[in-house]
């Protein structure tokens, strides 16, 4: 009798688990490589948009009353959006201590999440 060319429902379940067995282990470290990049992006926008906002008070003395400000002045091309809430509508502004020195002193994630070092998105 002639053996017929294919494989065995053996053979196809053991590299369905080698399959599943190889997912389990790299699945949980590419979620974390997002969750890690996203985070870094974070920072750089902050540092970005703090930088936009301490120029635009060195040169006017004053700081801006939006961020829509800082775009119109070119301290900005455009206001990111909060990596980790995907909107550029979300940051949370905070105003200065004196209101005729403008609206915007400093801006944070508007996230209430928690950063892999146990730091919350809305204290950074």
């Amino acid at each position: 009798m002639g053996r017929r060319a294919g494989f065995t429902l053996i053979e196809l379940l053991v590299v369905m688990a080698i399959i599943a067995t190889l997912l389990t282990l790299a699945m949980p470290r590419y979620f974390h490589s997002i969750d890690k990049s996203k985070e870094a992006a974070l920072h750089a926008d902050l540092e970005g948009m703090r930088d936009a906002i301490d120029k635009y008070y060195g040169d006017t003395g004053k700081y801006p009353d939006t961020l829509i400000d800082l775009v119109e002045k070119k301290y900005l091309r455009s206001i990111p959006p909060d990596p980790m809430t995907g909107s550029n509508q979300s940051w949370v502004i905070i105003p200065p201590e004196d209101a005729e020195k403008g609206g915007v002193y400093d801006i944070r994630s508007a996230d209430k999440g928690r950063a892999s070092d146990g730091s919350e998105y809305s204290n950074w």
